[in-house]
């Protein structure tokens, strides 16, 4: 017999900073689309971070190691897009930006790491 292949949103069997991380993966790429569509526009560069994000929590949550790459690039990547607009990676509203550094350190707390050079496939 073969082993039913898994496929989750959300693992709760991991360390509780990866668990929240993946929230805040879903939470921010949620949040972006809405503000997407309220504001009728869809720049390439924000619908890719949308993407990303999606993909990123669910490899996460799959314990793939490209899952934990890609949701530290897209962790990383809004202070990359504002640097590049503004000049200033820490120009956002505050509450945007206690999230975002939330997410960065949730994903790299040695918890965190140590977890997915263990586990991750």
């Amino acid at each position: 017999m073969t082993a039913m292949a898994t496929r989750r949103f959300l693992n709760p069997a991991q360390p509780q900073t990866l668990v929240i991380a993946v929230y805040l993966l879903y939470l921010n790429s949620a949040f972006l689309l809405f503000n997407l569509l309220r504001l009728g526009i869809f720049p390439w560069l924000y619908v890719l971070s949308v993407i990303g994000g999606v993909i990123a929590g669910f490899g996460i949550a799959n314990e793939r190691k490209w899952g934990y790459g890609l949701g530290i690039a897209m962790a990383i990547f809004p202070f990359g897009l504002r640097f590049f607009y503004s000049g200033n990676p820490l120009s956002s509203d505050l509450l945007s930006l206690m999230f975002e550094i939330a997410l960065v350190a949730l994903l790299l707390h040695p918890q965190s790491r140590d977890y997915q050079r263990l586990w991750f496939k």
